[in-house]
C-alpha cells in the first residue's frame, strides 16, 4: 500500500510522461508522408498585423488530391504572407498562388528525403523519452523528500520508485511503438 503522499507523487509523474507521448504524437502530424495532410502545415505562423498568427487561424487548409493541399485564407490580403511563411518553414514544398487559392503539391518522396524524414522521427521519439526519464527523475526525488519528511518506512519508497519504473517503462514502449508506426508510415512508398 503506497502511502497518498507517494501517490500523488506518482500520479504527477505519469501525467507529465501522458504529456510527453501527447506532444510527440503532435509533432510526428508535421512530419509528411507520402500522403498530404493539413496537419503538415498547420502548425505554420504567418506574420499577420503584426503577430505571429497560427495557418489554421487564417486559413481553411483542405486536400483536393492524396497529393495536394489547399489553402483557403479567410482574408485575401494575407495570400502573400501566408505563401511565404510556407516557404519560410523548411517544409521542401512550393506553394503556388493563383489570387485566390494557395494549391501545395506535394512531391514524391526519395529514398533519401525518405530517411532523413527517418532520422527526424527518431530525433522527437528520444526528445520525448528523455522528458519521459526527467519526470522519472523528478518523482523519484519527490519520493525521497516526502519519505523524509513524513517518516514513512523504507520500504514505501522502494515501493513507490518501482511503480514509477513501471510507469516510465510502460511510456516508453509508446514511444517505441508510435516511432515504428510513424518509420514504416514514412518508408511506405
Amino acid at each position: 500500500m503506497i502511502a497518498e503522499e507517494l501517490q500523488d507523487i506518482i500520479d504527477e509523474a505519469d501525467l507529465k510522461m501522458d504529456d510527453a507521448v501527447t506532444y510527440l504524437k503532435n509533432e510526428f502530424s508535421h512530419i509528411r508522408t507520402g500522403k498530404a495532410n493539413p496537419a503538415l502545415i498547420s502548425g505554420v505562423k504567418v506574420e499577420y498585423y503584426g503577430s505571429q498568427t497560427p495557418l489554421q487561424q487564417l486559413a481553411n487548409i483542405t486536400v483536393p488530391e492524396p497529393r495536394m493541399l489547399m489553402v483557403s485564407p479567410y482574408d485575401k490580403s494575407s495570400l502573400n504572407d501566408i505563401e511565404k511563411a510556407i516557404m519560410a518553414a523548411g517544409l521542401g514544398l512550393n506553394p503556388m498562388n493563383d489570387g485566390d487559392f494557395i494549391r501545395i503539391p506535394l512531391p514524391i518522396l526519395t529514398e533519401e528525403r525518405r530517411k532523413e524524414l527517418v532520422k527526424v522521427a527518431k530525433d522527437k521519439a528520444e526528445q520525448a523519452r528523455v522528458s519521459i526519464r526527467n519526470s522519472r527523475r523528478d518523482a523519484n526525488d519527490h519520493i525521497k523528500k516526502a519519505v523524509e519528511e513524513h517518516s514513512l518506512p523504507e520500504d514505501s519508497k522502494f515501493e513507490a520508485e518501482d511503480e514509477v519504473q513501471t510507469k516510465t517503462d510502460g511510456h516508453t514502449a509508446k514511444v517505441d511503438e508510435i516511432l515504428s508506426q510513424k518509420e514504416q508510415e514514412i518508408m511506405t512508398v
